[in-house]
C-alpha cells in the first residue's frame, strides 16, 4: 500500500482504497492486490426507512464518489460494513457501555454481517452487497463486560473484532470470514475479474 500519488501515471493501474482502515489494507495486501488507500471525506448519515443492505451500498458508493472526485482517472473502492440483528442495524459503538448494549443483544443470536462494496470510475459504478451469518454464544454480563474492558471493540462495527479476541464470543460462522474482518474478499475479486482483471490475476 502508498498513499495514492496525482501525479504518477503507474498509480491509475493501481486499486483506490476510499479507507485507511488497517483491517481493509490487510486484506488487500493479502490478496496481493496492488493498491493505495486514502480517507474519503464522505460523511456517514442515518437513512430512515432503509433496508440493512441498502444502507451499506449507500455508503460504500458515498466514500467511493468523494475519493473519485479528487482522482477522476482512478478506478475507486469503497466498503461499508454493518452488523444486523433483525431489522436492527448496529454500527460501532460510541462508548463501552453501548459496546456493552450491542455484544448484550448479540449474545446467542445470530446476526448478519452485511457490506457493501462499490467500484468506481468515471464511466461506470458497479455496486454489489454481501452477507455473512455470524452466530455468538450465551455470553454472561460479565464476560461480555471483561472484552469490552480490553478495547478490542473499539471502532467496529457490532462491537467485537472476529480476528482477534472476539473470535471466543463466536459459536458459527456461515459464509465468507473475512467480510466479518472488514471486506467481502470473495466478492471483491469477482468484481475485479470483470472490471480490472489485471489486479488479481495470479499468473500461468
Amino acid at each position: 500500500m502508498s498513499d495514492a500519488g496525482s501525479g504518477d501515471t503507474r498509480s491509475v493501474a493501481r486499486l483506490l482504497l476510499a479507507s485507511t482502515s488497517p483491517r481493509r489494507t490487510a486484506i488487500l495486501e493479502q490478496l496481493g492486490v496492488p493498491f493505495d488507500a486514502v480517507a474519503p471525506s464522505y460523511e456517514e448519515g442515518e437513512i430512515a426507512g432503509s433496508a440493512v443492505s441498502e444502507v451499506v451500498a449507500t455508503h460504500a458508493a458515498g466514500k467511493a464518489q468523494s475519493v473519485l472526485n479528487a482522482y477522476p482517472d482512478r478506478l475507486i473502492l469503497g466498503v461499508d460494513t454493518g452488523v444486523a440483528l433483525g431489522d436492527q442495524l448496529h454500527g460501532k459503538p460510541r462508548d463501552d457501555a453501548d459496546a456493552v448494549r450491542i455484544l448484550s443483544a448479540l449474545a446467542g443470536e445470530t446476526h448478519t454481517v452485511v457490506s457493501g462494496v462499490c467500484l468506481l470510475d468515471r464511466e461506470v459504478r458497479e455496486g454489489e452487497v454481501d452477507a455473512t451469518a455470524v452466530t455468538f454464544k450465551e455470553l454472561s454480563r460479565a464476560q461480555i463486560e471483561r472484552y469490552v474492558a480490553q478495547g478490542e471493540w473499539q471502532g467496529l462495527a457490532g462491537g467485537y473484532a472476529i480476528q482477534g479476541r472476539g473470535a471466543l464470543l463466536v459459536e458459527r460462522v456461515d459464509g465468507d470470514f473475512v467480510n466479518i474482518v472488514g471486506l467481502p474478499s470473495a466478492l471483491l475479486v469477482r468484481m475485479l475479474e470483470r472490471r480490472r482483471p489485471a489486479l488479481v490475476s495470479i499468473g500461468t
